[in-house]
């Protein structure tokens, strides 16, 4: 079966436009965990509606809803996956859209260890830099390519620690096992407040862009639940809160 970490939003039973309320499952890529526990909270005020939410990677995602993961609803990290999914025929053609695009982040938790222009990376004064493993997670794919453009990939290869997802590479930096890592903006700083320790903002330029799309699954055809947080995430209110955790629309 599927080892899955859920965290449940709950709502006392309500009626929505005539309906029972009724509950979505969502897998949500590691990165936006954060602006959608908020964005979660809005769609239930606004629809009675609760959302069931696991988060992880986007490749282990893949291979789960393929096992027969009963998830109604994907935020993935990338458009690659919901694009595979509507072509295996695990997913609703025509469903798929671009929630945010991601920005990607070179980070330490010691101050004056990253400098504002990566150069960091060219000086190697680091033992370990930590990635998520690019062949389950878009942000590992795009710190690779960033590597690639900067001549870097082949000299700090030796010194490169995978995360099972990004959320694990976050972990390998913050517990000192990497002293500095490739992360998404969102997993280091909080709106209206700038990320604690150093930091690079990535520039776009440097590797292809993290356009995140959610897709309806199989599951959630006929469900109102999921269909309406597609709709949720279509509104203002979700983009501001994408926003305001750095994402770009």
């Amino acid at each position: 079966m599927f080892a899955i970490a859920r965290t449940l939003l709950i709502l006392s039973p309500c009626l929505v436009g005539g309906a029972l309320a009724d509950e979505v499952q969502v897998a949500v890529a590691a990165n936006f965990a954060a602006p959608f526990q908020q964005i979660a909270a809005d769609f239930a005020a606004a629809t009675g509606h609760r959302a069931v939410v696991s988060v992880g990677s986007t490749g282990k995602f893949h291979a789960q809803i393929r096992h027969g993961a009963p998830f109604a609803v994907l935020l993935a990290a990338d458009d690659e996956t919901p694009a595979r999914l509507i072509d295996e025929g695990l997913a609703v053609k025509g469903s798929s859209f671009t929630y945010a695009v991601g920005k990607l982040v070179l980070w330490s938790p010691q101050p004056g260890r990253v400098d504002a222009q990566g150069e960091v990376l060219r000086k190697g004064a680091f033992r370990h830099l930590a990635i998520a493993n690019p062949k389950l997670a878009p942000y590992g794919v795009a710190a690779m390519e960033v590597l690639k453009q900067l001549g870097l990939q082949e000299a700090l290869a030796p010194r490169i620690v995978q995360g099972e997802g990004i959320g694990q590479a976050h972990q390998f930096v913050v517990t000192g096992n990497a002293e500095l890592g490739f992360l998404a903006w969102s997993q280091v700083a909080a709106p209206g407040q700038p990320p604690a320790g150093s930091w690079w903002a990535v520039p776009a330029r440097l590797h292809t862009p993290l356009r995140q799309n959610a897709v309806l699954l199989n599951p959630g055809a006929q469900q109102p639940a999921a269909q309406a947080l597609l709709r949720h995430l279509r509104s203002d209110s979700a983009k501001a809160v994408a926003q305001a955790w750095g994402y770009g629309l």
